[in-house]
């Protein structure tokens, strides 16, 4: 795992990929992934899915360590350095398992802009206009639950997302 300056991951991954091809070191460094995944946000009452970096800052480079691949890898720019006190630490196979799993196999996860306890406001159906409070989030389904006031009392409402929004 390489460390980059946050958010020039693509740039790294670009260049090193440049290097690797006309430094003919294909047969030493074999793979540079930036490890993402999806990630469902809403928006403005739209739902958007956006890619997000799993760790921000880091890429994984699948090599050979020897002088030559290092000096290809370190000297790349953007490039801060190798993870690892001195030496770089390689990742466990099963570490880099399950980050590749992650990336593939992962559902995009919802981003919610509110929380439990919070105020919100239903935008959308027949309850438009009311004011309620968060009293739960049921992620798999989508749906927020609100307590809403409807005839003096406090009454749980199961909404959409899309549903409502932060005050």
């Amino acid at each position: 795992m390489i460390h980059t300056y946050s958010g020039y991951e693509e740039r790294v991954k670009r260049n090193l990929e440049q290097r690797i091809k006309y430094m003919d070191a294909g047969d030493k460094v074999f793979q540079v992934v930036i490890p993402t995944e999806d990630e469902i946000e809403i928006k403005s009452g739209q739902r958007r899915t956006v890619t997000k970096r799993i760790f921000p800052g880091y890429v994984l480079v699948q090599m050979t360590m020897d002088d030559e691949s290092w000096n290809v890898v370190r000297n790349t720019p953007g490039v801060t350095g190798f993870v690892g006190s001195g030496k770089p630490t390689p990742l466990a196979e099963e570490e880099v398992g399950k980050i590749l799993k992650r990336m593939i196999e992962g559902t995009p996860k919802v981003k919610v802009g509110f929380s439990k306890g919070q105020s919100v406001r239903v935008v959308n159906g027949p309850f438009i206009d009311f004011v309620g409070v968060v009293g739960g989030i049921n992620m798999e389904k989508g749906k927020v639950k609100v307590l809403l006031t409807l005839f003096g009392r406090e009454t749980p409402v199961e909404l959409d997302f899309l549903q409502v929004e932060k005050m």
